[in-house]
């Protein structure tokens, strides 16, 4: 039995896995998450604001406090679409060794969707080739496979770049909605070409947009992971979900019992990314996972 720690940073979010990896596969010691907006403005001015910097710097902080207190064995830190992206990238790696004394791998595409896509599958008994989508918030991962992964591709759509690039109403217009759709659907039929989706049996989402989405159409009283895992969503509830989200002002979206506060403001780009990859690839439903590529991280350190 190994205790290793994974840290995925993303554009919205930064989250933290300690788990005992055995020949049972893992064992949640702790879950943590933290909205840091590392990516904020990103699309716009190609760099990490001192403000992301900084958030994120005090997450990390907390983490590796726990990290110690646990008695982790070994850490994997992978930064994803904000920190690829940003001019100032060095800036941001120099944080990370300083709190947490390893370098973060700034994973490509391919690979933060190979991390996810093993995170995913693990322990899902839904029929082969599955299409995962990793939901982020400055890119989405679009990866098929039966038990390992055959295709992949990373494309430059979130929720938090979606909405910082069309949803400025509040709430956004139909002329907004319009335009954000189909900058989605553009890059949504070129990743499904690529995979190829299409083809794909079973239709599995991960990260905070599925999974809050899959919360709402279940009417949940609170964030429920165990009722949400491994949920199946029918694309007229997601479509359903969509509309409300896309029609209420973010000052509302924080009260709804499953949201959490730093996800309210983008959440509607994200719904609309899940809707429309279900509309384009054909499927139906799909599965939410609350495993996803910190399952990955973690699987990889043994």
């Amino acid at each position: 039995m190994s205790r290793v720690a994974g840290i995925d940073c993303g554009t919205n979010s930064i989250r933290l896995l300690i788990a005992d990896v055995g020949a049972g596969g893992l064992t949640d010691v702790a879950r943590r998450m933290e909205i840091v907006r590392l990516g904020e403005g990103v699309d716009r001015t190609g760099r990490l604001s001192e403000g992301a910097i900084s958030r994120t710097r005090k997450a990390l902080l907390g983490y590796a406090a726990e990290i110690a207190e646990l008695g982790v064995n070994r850490v994997r830190m992978c930064a994803t679409s904000a920190s690829r992206d940003a001019e100032n990238a060095q800036e941001f790696r120099d944080m990370v060794r300083g709190v947490l004394g390893i370098d973060p791998e700034v994973i490509s595409g391919t690979e933060e969707a190979r991390l996810s896509f093993a995170g995913a599958v693990a322990g899902l008994t839904a029929e082969r080739p599955c299409l995962v989508v990793d939901i982020g918030g400055g890119s989405t991962e679009f990866v098929t496979g039966g038990a390992e992964v055959d295709h992949a591709i990373s494309m430059d759509i979130g929720c938090v770049r979606m909405t910082e690039r069309h949803l400025h109403g509040d709430p956004p217009s139909a002329a907004e909605i319009h335009n954000t759709e189909r900058d989605i659907a553009a890059a949504v039929d070129i990743a499904l070409t690529a995979v190829p989706g299409r083809e794909a049996k079973t239709l599995v989402g991960l990260a905070g947009t599925v999974t809050t989405v899959a919360a709402l159409a279940q009417n949940l009283p609170s964030y429920d992971p165990a009722r949400i895992h491994h949920a199946e969503v029918s694309l007229a509830d997601v479509s359903r979900v969509t509309a409300d989200l896309l029609a209420m002002p973010v000052e509302k979206r924080p009260a709804l019992p499953v949201m959490h506060p730093g996800r309210a403001d983008v959440i509607g780009g994200g719904a609309l990314i899940l809707r429309t990859i279900m509309e384009r690839s054909g499927h139906d439903s799909v599965i939410a996972s609350e495993h996803d590529i910190l399952d990955g991280i973690c699987f990889s350190l043994v």
